[in-house]
Formats: structure tokens, sequence, C-alpha cells
């Protein structure tokens, strides 16, 4: 498991209300999330306390998946201040993620 701080229907709104989120929609059976959990620990590192790296198990937390339409998965959204600002379907790599959070800051 990742460094990524994980959220369920209790805490996502208090964790994306403000600054930057990088939410993963992710589920423990995905082969592409595996791979994607060391990228998302990469970009943590890089960004630092920027901005906060997070996970949805999509398994674990249906309301949120259907609330942010999740049909296939990875999915990452990039949340600022609450409000979506760009999503991510599938395996991205460092620096498309690190550059989608630079300009969000």
């Amino acid at each position: 498991m990742s460094n990524a701080i994980e959220l369920n229907q209790e805490n996502f709104e208090s964790q994306t209300s403000s600054g930057v989120t990088l939410v993963d929609f992710w589920a423990p059976w995905c082969g592409p999330c595996k791979m994607l959990t060391p990228v998302l620990d990469q970009v943590a590192a890089e960004i630092g306390d920027k901005a906060k790296i997070a996970k949805v198990n999509v398994d674990d937390c249906p309301q949120l998946a259907q609330q942010f339409g999740i049909r296939n998965i990875p999915a990452l959204f990039l949340i600022k201040d609450g409000q979506t600002v760009e999503q991510f379907i599938g395996m991205q790599d460092k620096k498309t993620l690190t550059n989608a959070i630079n300009s969000a800051l």
C-alpha cells in the first residue's frame, strides 16, 4: 500500500475541500491500479506538502465511485478547493501527474 491518504465517504469532503488533492479511485484486484501505486509514491515525494495524494477503494466506497461516475479504474481526479479541475483514466506517468498538480497550485 502507498503513502497516500485513505479516503472514504466520511472524510472525503473534509480532505478535499481546501488545497489541491490528487484522488486515485482504485481496487485491490486491479492490476493497473497496483502498477500506479509506486508512481503515486514518487509524485508524493516530489510534490511534498504542496498537495495531497489520496486513494479511494471503489469496492469499499461505492457511493463515492458513483458520485464521480467511475466506470474504469484507475481513475484519477485532481481536486482543487473541492472542485474537480482535471481527470485521468488509466495508467499515468509521474511527469503527467506532477505537471497537472503544479498547474493547479
